[in-house]
């Protein structure tokens, strides 16, 4: 892959926890980095839960490799936001493969 695909600039964050103002825990999600990456949507899955629509959105989001991401941090496209299910280094050690789900 050359650099040119790398093409939509992303945040990467993880979970983390604050108090409020009455003191109570609440969950936040602190910046871990700001790259450029690839992302495509290989596929989708629609069915039905509760009797409620569910869309689920799969996306795999390739980025530089880095040693400080893990699965269960998210990363947000523009207004998409997307859980990370799993990191999976490519065969020469260039890139990292991000299996996604995109947050309703």
């Amino acid at each position: 892959m050359t650099a040119g695909r790398l093409r939509t600039r992303i945040v990467i964050t993880q979970r983390g926890t604050a108090q409020d103002a009455l003191g109570q825990p609440v969950v936040t999600w602190n910046t871990v980095a700001q790259v450029w990456a690839d992302i495509r949507h290989p596929s989708g899955v629609q069915a039905v839960k509760s009797d409620a629509d569910l869309s689920i959105v799969k996306a795999s989001i390739r980025i530089r490799r880095r040693s400080d991401v893990d699965a269960g941090m998210r990363v947000t496209a523009g207004a998409d936001v997307y859980d990370i299910k799993a990191v999976l280094p490519d065969a020469d050690r260039k890139y990292l493969n991000l299996p996604s789900e995109k947050v309703a």
